[in-house]
């Protein structure tokens, strides 16, 4: 490592999601988003599935029905809403020159068909953004972030009805002439391939409310696909210079064995993930998705116009998510390790989380690579992280170089693949705060490098302490990677 450099504006920073990190879910005229209704399910409940998805009607009434008493963990955050300076001021102690952050969309449009947006929730992130550019620390900024207002999936099923892209259209264009003069990096949709996993939470679906559950979710991708285009085209036009990008759950696969079978599903596994950055970098569905719809009866509606505006508003950059690599076997029949909102064959040469996620440096340097090689665009790693159980000790320390460790060879992978070639623009670190697990809505899955006194059930005292790996990382950031 000692004579690979990160570029001299390498935008070093942690990550967040509204929906995990700012409670107040009633204050401030927001409306309820799709993850408000989500509730916590102890481990021993659910086994090793995530509970994150709403299923039907009839569960998401059971849900409405429910009272404050019950314990809904996406409502609380972490109440950054009330927390936001002193948290900025620790990222700006560490040194952060980005943020990464989600606006909720109904904080903006409580039920996302208002013709005009709430100015108090507006006026909120004015000030979250005010404060970052006090400490000169750029936000990139999420405009869909598993933040469906409720109301849409009510009374559209969400983005399924083609008139969702109007909506998100209006709100995408507001936000961008609201603060065209506070922020310069944007994401469209968080982990967009999600609801091919998560119907629900990636796109608004009830599925009990649909006949052909595939054709229903990839129709909604193309208008998430479309509504994306429309939103870079706004973007560009109205803050000239910005900077906007996608954002991909980067699901690397590498074949079991090296026979033929093997390695074919593994290319195939690698296609499908690449499939949303496919349309949304090169502009145009890849060839070997329109042969699996025919093949599997799935007809895209496409209106006239959205070819080319697929074509002709492709993304400035490509953001994803790193967490894991996975692997496929052409037996249908191998066992499944469970993951992060995926599954595949355990892999007997790496080492795993406490939450059973494959810890694969490596394969963050192979994705980069084969990401630039494909795209030839500025790739951003925007999520990276090890949630693991933290303990406080009794002088308050929390000694978690578990977590240095593992960020330290995820650093030196990307510093490698920017030897080799790749143009890499930054790294924000999954939950740079402790917050809201998205998959298991888990106080007790850490991230940050900030704890904050707060349990599974919400009680604590919400007290904000650096651990070791916060004072790790404000040198890496100072040294610009070199002391690691």
């Amino acid at each position: 490592m000692a004579n690979i450099q990160f570029p001299k504006d390498f935008l070093w920073g942690g990550a967040t999601a509204a929906n995990q990190l700012e409670g107040a879910y009633n204050e401030g005229g927001k409306g309820l988003s799709i993850f408000d209704m989500v509730k916590f399910v102890p481990k021993e409940e659910r086994g090793n599935d995530p509970e994150m998805d709403v299923k039907s009607e009839k569960e998401l009434e059971e849900l409405l029905s429910l009272g404050d008493g019950e314990n809904f963990p996406k409502r609380r955050g972490i109440d950054f809403y009330h927390h936001y300076k002193e948290d900025i001021a620790l990222f700006a102690e560490m040194g952060f020159k980005v943020f990464r952050m989600s606006i909720s969309w109904p904080r903006i449009f409580p039920t996302g068909e208002e013709l005009t947006p709430n100015e108090e929730g507006l006026a909120f992130y004015d000030k979250v953004f005010d404060e970052l550019q006090k400490y000169g620390i750029e936000p990139l900024v999420t405009l869909s972030h598993y933040e469906i207002p409720l109301h849409l999936v009510q009374k559209y099923n969400g983005w399924a009805d083609r008139r969702l892209v109007e909506f998100f259209v209006r709100y995408a264009e507001t936000v961008f002439n609201r603060y065209k003069d506070k922020v310069k990096y944007w994401l469209t949709f968080n982990e967009i391939n999600i609801s091919q996993f998560s119907p629900y939470i990636g796109s608004g679906i009830l599925v009990d409310r649909v006949e052909h559950k595939e054709q229903a979710v990839y129709q909604a991708l193309h208008h998430q696909f479309v509504a994306s285009a429309r939103a870079v085209k706004a973007c560009h036009e109205i803050i000239p210079g910005a900077q906007i990008g996608c954002m991909l759950a980067r699901m690397e696969v590498y074949p079991e064995t090296c026979n033929p079978r093997d390695v074919l599903v593994a290319l195939e596994e690698d296609q499908k993930n690449l499939f949303f950055t496919d349309v949304q970098v090169r502009g145009y569905y890849p060839s070997h998705m329109l042969s699996y719809f025919e093949k599997n009866n799935i007809k895209i509606e496409m209106l006239p116009g959205d070819e080319e505006i697929l074509l002709q508003h492709p993304v400035d950059f490509l953001s994803f998510s790193y967490y894991m690599t996975m692997v496929a076997s052409g037996d249908p029949d191998k066992l499944k390790q469970k993951g992060n909102f995926s599954s595949g064959i355990l892999n007997p040469y790496l080492e795993t989380s406490d939450w059973g996620w494959q810890i694969d440096p490596t394969g963050l340097r192979i994705t980069l690579k084969k990401m630039y090689d494909r795209y030839q665009v500025p790739l951003f790693i925007v999520e990276n992280g090890l949630g693991a159980y933290d303990k406080v000790e009794e002088d308050g320390s929390i000694n978690d170089d578990y977590r240095i460790d593992y960020l330290r060879e995820h650093v030196k992978a990307m510093g490698e693949a920017i030897q080799d070639g790749v143009d890499l623009m930054g790294y924000t670190t999954w939950g740079c705060i402790d917050l809201i697990s998205a998959g298991t809505s888990e106080m007790s899955k850490r991230y940050g490098f900030i704890y904050v006194d707060q349990d599974d059930y919400g009680n604590g005292t919400l007290k904000r302490s650096p651990k070791k790996s916060f004072n790790w990382y404000k040198e890496v950031i100072a040294s610009n990677g070199v002391n690691l």
